[in-house]
């Protein structure tokens, strides 16, 4: 792949940022508008667009988590492991100090952050982005995620998953997607589990994919058997 992959991913992950984690900034500041499902239909609809615009260039993965599960489905190679990671994690730093420039007295710029108890953010985050790779190893081909109805499939997960484990976890699922507001806001002491907690999530997905996917092999006696009764069908049949 050449570079072009490279910056893709950079502005795929500056926009998935810029928009998600903005639209957490504009509700605050406004009282609400938004509202919670507006965030999650908002997360969900700016991966559905972003899989579209640029999954036949980098794959859109906009995620290090998702990066990593492909490379441990063998989807990717290591060599382009590091370039994508990184060029997600520019993409959302610039997008986080973009945020700060407009919204310079906001606390967290959407950081995701636990609601109530750190293992409850870290379980939630584990299960989310691990139902999150299985699908899109489900509708991928090789390391890319575009295809007719890939892009809404995994829009739509992000969103359902969005709706309902926002409110304990953030539902972050993404690694740079978390990086990038807490670092530019300050706000690192939980950024731990938004790193760790999708990395295990998407490597449990790719067990399970395999698992699930593995190609049902034939004992040598049951074959044998198959064939002696084919062969006594056929005589019973001439």
């Amino acid at each position: 792949m050449s570079t072009r992959s490279y910056v893709a991913e950079a502005i795929g992950t500056f926009t998935l940022v810029f928009a998600g984690a903005g639209a957490i900034v504009v509700n605050d500041l406004s009282g609400g508008v938004i509202t919670h499902p507006g965030i999650a239909l908002t997360f969900g609809l700016v991966v559905m667009a972003m899989i579209y615009a640029l999954g036949d260039i980098s794959g859109a993965h906009l995620n290090p988590a998702v990066t990593l599960g492909f490379w441990l489905a063998r989807r990717l190679p290591a060599r382009q492991l590091v370039p994508y990671i990184g060029s997600q994690i520019l993409g959302a730093v610039i997008a986080a100090s973009l945020l700060r420039m407009l919204f310079l007295y906001h606390p967290t710029l959407g950081a995701t952050l636990p609601v109530y108890f750190w293992w409850q953010a870290l379980i939630m985050e584990i299960i989310l982005t691990a139902i999150l790779m299985f699908v899109i190893l489900c509708v991928s081909t090789g390391a890319r995620e575009k295809g007719v109805m890939a892009g809404a499939a995994i829009g739509a997960v992000v969103a359902f998953e969005a709706m309902f484990g926002g409110p304990i976890s953030g539902a972050s699922m993404n690694p740079a997607r978390s990086l990038g507001p807490a670092v530019v806001s300050g706000n690192l002491a939980s950024l731990w589990i938004y790193m760790l907690a999708p990395c295990i999530g998407s490597a449990f997905a790719v067990l399970s994919f395999q698992q699930l996917h593995q190609e049902i092999s034939i004992p040598a006696n049951s074959q044998d058997e198959l064939q002696t009764n084919n062969s006594t069908t056929d005589r019973l049949e001439s």
